[in-house]
């Protein structure tokens, strides 16, 4: 990747955790701000950033379409759109869908809580491979080998007092998950929120995405949300027949190879 290709990604990616001058994205990329001035004048030229009046600058429009439009080209999170809604219609709580991608677990839908108290996410973001119930559902379906692999790279950082922290720890819990076909986040990620994740099937028989309701502890107990598993399992077979998927699993043998 060339030199200045990296340095206007790294300005967008600065710029999508908040407004920026151009001395704070000079002082983060390590260089002049002529350089930083340049790299943002064609950005801003083709609408990836803007300037406001502050002189502080922002993600632009061009962003927002290109993000628009990637999030039209998946597929799956199209077909899962109307079961999510439903799901979301039916049980009153937050429901997301998550896709692996290039090392990490992306949130690419989400349906919110009709209650005020609400779990902090947002499409695009990326759950935490170590205790969401989305993650462990679509580490679970890896063959062992690429299974271990990423395991070994987690970051193991403790967000409450129930995180997995060991890898030993979470591979068995990811044995269990690919044993009962749902995952759960027991006050894993955030104290105040239970989860429970589905996996979404292609036509191949591989977890393609995962699906899941979030409910804060003021809403609903742990074991309440554990009741919410048929409504959730039901909505990720449904999205799974849409996908192509026949009903047969990979069996866990062909996957060890």
């Amino acid at each position: 990747m060339s030199q200045s290709l990296a340095r206007a990604l790294s300005i967008l990616i600065d710029l999508g955790e908040r407004e920026q001058s151009l001395d704070d994205l000079a002082e983060r990329l390590g260089v002049h701000k002529t350089t930083v001035l340049r790299l943002l004048r064609t950005l801003e030229s083709e609408r990836f950033v803007f300037r406001d009046d502050a002189h502080r600058y922002h993600l632009g429009s061009r962003l927002f379409a290109l993000s628009s439009l990637a999030l039209e080209q998946r597929e799956v999170r199209n077909i899962a759109s109307p079961h999510l809604a439903e799901l979301n219609q039916r049980t009153g709580q937050t429901v997301h869908l998550a896709v692996y991608e290039a090392g990490e677990v992306i949130y690419v839908d989400k349906y919110d809580s009709r209650h005020p108290v609400r779990m902090y996410s947002r499409i695009g973001l990326r759950a935490p491979l170590n205790c969401a119930a989305v993650s462990k559902v679509l580490l679970a379906d890896m063959p062992p080998a690429k299974r271990r692999g990423v395991v070994d790279g987690i970051d193991f950082v403790r967000f409450t007092d129930q995180t997995i922290t060991d890898a030993p720890t979470l591979l068995a819990e990811l044995d269990r998950v690919a044993d009962q076909g749902y995952a759960v986040d027991q006050a894993e990620h955030e104290s105040f929120i239970n989860c429970v994740g589905a996996p979404v099937r292609d036509a191949s028989g591989r977890v393609a995405a995962a699906v899941s309701v979030s409910v804060p502890t003021v809403v609903l107990s742990y074991e309440q949300v554990l009741e919410l598993l048929p409504d959730l399992l039901s909505t990720a077979a449904a999205i799974s027949r849409d996908c192509g998927y026949g009903g047969t699993a990979p069996p866990r043998s062909t996957s060890a190879r």
